[in-house]
């Protein structure tokens, strides 16, 4: 539980927490394959990042993409605050997004492949909130890290809203912005799901099947 009432639009600069200097600890190791955690990662690997609701059953989602991710890991991302805490974040005064680090091989697994996962694991309808879960931490994300990505992941977002609103679902929400920093979660957070197969997680898609690849460059 947040120790803070939670709120459903971004912080300004002035209003946002003012954080930490030094990173909050983490876990050093992928808990499901045992690889480090943190950079520096092999040669040739790339890296995407995604928000589309609570981060336990988000990454949950990637790393069971199989071998061609390398790891994933949650954090925080597109806010203000440096090195914010888990409950700084739920207040809405950090203005971070939960998100998910997953840090893939492209000769293994397209970027397009984990784009069609995460817009069929959530609904990027739902603006701050994603399920029973709200709040801006919940919204739906797209960090690119090149111009690939971008391009992939707009076109991506263009058909899946058409796909949507097919379907009878209001105007898509997610944001795709450059990446910015990414602030490791805390170490209990780290593939979560694995460490407590009964863990909670609200994701849910909305069973509209992504058109990916009709028009999409891979990353």
């Amino acid at each position: 539980m947040s120790i803070f009432r939670k709120r459903l639009d971004l912080p300004t600069a002035g209003e946002a927490l003012p954080g930490r200097a030094s990173p909050i600890p983490t876990e050093s190791h992928h808990f499901v394959n045992g690889r480090a955690l943190q950079s520096p990662y092999p040669d040739g690997m790339e890296k995407a990042l995604f928000g589309l609701g609570c981060f336990w059953g988000a990454e949950r989602k990637f790393w069971q993409l199989g071998e061609g991710v390398w790891i994933t890991a949650v954090g925080y991302t597109a806010g203000i605050t440096p090195n914010p805490t888990y409950d700084e974040v739920c207040s809405g005064l950090t203005g971070h997004n939960e998100a998910v680090l997953v840090v893939f091989d492209p000769k293994r697994i397209s970027y397009d492949m984990l784009l069609k996962t995460f817009w069929e694991s959530h609904d990027p309808t739902q603006g701050m909130r994603q399920g029973n879960d709200t709040g801006t931490q919940y919204r739906s994300g797209i960090y690119v890290f090149s111009d690939d990505q971008r391009k992939a992941a707009e076109a991506s977002c263009e058909a899946y809203a058409r796909s949507l609103e097919g379907r009878g679902y209001g105007p898509v929400t997610t944001e795709i912005f450059d990446a910015g920093p990414f602030y490791f979660a805390e170490g209990y957070h780290q593939q979560y799901l694995a460490k407590n197969p009964n863990g909670y997680c609200g994701l849910g898609g909305t069973g509209v099947s992504c058109p990916i690849g009709v028009g999409v460059s891979a990353g």
